[in-house]
């Protein structure tokens, strides 16, 4: 066993050099500043695609991240590179938050207020702080919580909602994407504040903000975490009733850890202990998602029975994390080779060893989907890297206990 672990750590750990390479030569924007908005999956940059938010809030952590794994200052120079963009182009000076999307110069492009990617700012500046010190970014974050209470935040019914306009008036589009539904309240979005705020209190632990995670958890756990499947629900109307018969295998497999995770920062026995078994059922209900090839399907509609069998990087970079919170939870030898196998599953199949990065996925045709981008406004180095560095910083663990 422990010999398997070495391995398996050793291996992440050449590819978080090898995805840390790529970003900071590939997809670093020389000309207009920051990085680029786009990169083709045959690595050809387009010089005037638009930039987004989450994209840059994605870089921004991932660079932090791994110069607090590592102490590497040259990861703390790109981390600063891609601050200092952030905060020059997508940070809404007049109203708060950020911009969805600049153009390639750094002018605003699409002006509104996705929660999202708001969330993904908290988490971005947070972990920026860290390893930076620049109190400017810690109050950047903080303000954007504040934004987020005083304009989304559901009084009501708990919870937030998707998207407002730049001055934060309600929207009738409120999708994150064009194949998301057009609803008030998403899982998707939730989990992801919830890791923001996570992130936050880190370096800001204060009840207020101890409070709304709280209530976060208890949004899943009330809410969205279907009691009978352990399967999530997708979207919600304003008042929660659900809106969705799609199974959403990497959501379900991210969440099992990350719910977890935001209960350990607060050090809350109650919700750890509830989370840990949560994790564990989720955990089982995602092992349904697993290909016998080792890679994790995409979707699955309850309603029509339809399989999705797409398995797109991020779906396969969460599973690694998810199973192997989950085998640390219980000791169940399943958790462990599907964590290896989704592993196995990447280096074969979705590592460029030519290029650098990975894939978007392999389509259902058991295919590389060229045409789906090697850096994009979805396409990030932030699920790949953070799989990496959880599964680094866990085996070390591991090794010490």
């Amino acid at each position: 066993m422990e010999r398997r672990l070495s391995v398996y750590s050793a291996a992440v750990e050449k590819e978080l050099q090898r995805i840390l390479h790529y970003w900071s030569t590939e997809a670093v924007d020389r000309r207009q500043g920051g990085f680029l908005g786009r990169i083709s999956n045959f690595n050809v940059a387009v010089a005037d695609a638009p930039k987004g938010a989450v994209l840059n809030a994605r870089i921004l952590w991932t660079f932090a991240a791994a110069c607090r794994l590592k102490g590497d200052p040259f990861m703390l120079d790109q981390a600063g590179r891609a601050y200092d963009y952030f905060v020059n182009h997508f940070i809404d000076a007049d109203y708060g938050g950020v911009y969805w999307t600049v153009d390639a110069s750094g002018q605003p492009l699409d002006t509104k207020k996705q929660v999202y990617a708001v969330a993904f700012a908290i988490y971005g500046l947070s972990e920026y702080f860290m390893v930076s010190g620049d109190e400017t970014a810690k109050v950047q974050a903080i303000d954007m919580f504040r934004d987020l209470l005083k304009y989304s935040y559901d009084e009501k019914d708990g919870g937030f909602l998707e998207a407002l306009d730049r001055e934060w008036n309600v929207l009738e589009d409120l999708r994150l994407s064009d194949k998301d539904a057009n609803e008030k309240k998403t899982m998707n979005t939730h989990l992801h504040i919830l890791e923001a705020f996570s992130n936050l209190y880190r370096i800001w632990p204060e009840e207020e903000l101890k409070q709304h995670i709280c209530m976060l958890l208890q949004n899943f756990t009330g809410h969205i975490i279907d009691a009978a499947s352990s399967h999530m629900v997708l979207f919600f109307d304003e008042h929660w009733n659900r809106k969705s018969q799609v199974i959403s295998y990497g959501h379900d497999i991210e969440a099992s850890w990350l719910l977890l995770e935001a209960a350990e920062v607060i050090g809350d026995e109650v919700w750890i202990q509830r989370l840990r078994d949560s994790a564990l059922e989720m955990a089982r209900a995602a092992l349904r998602g697993l290909d016998e090839n080792g890679g994790m399907y995409y979707e699955l509609n309850i309603r029509t029975g339809h399989l999705d069998r797409e398995k797109q990087w991020w779906v396969q970079a969460e599973a690694m994390v998810g199973f192997f919170n989950a085998w640390q939870l219980n000791s169940d030898e399943r958790f462990l080779e599907a964590s290896l196998s989704c592993w196995k599953f990447v280096d074969q199949r979705l590592l460029d060893k030519v290029q650098g990065e990975w894939f978007w996925g392999i389509d259902e045709n058991d295919s590389v989907m060229v045409n789906e981008d090697k850096v994009g406004l979805w396409k990030c180095p932030y699920h790949n890297s953070r799989a990496c560095i959880e599964l680094i910083k866990r085996i070390s663990l591991q090794a010490h206990e």
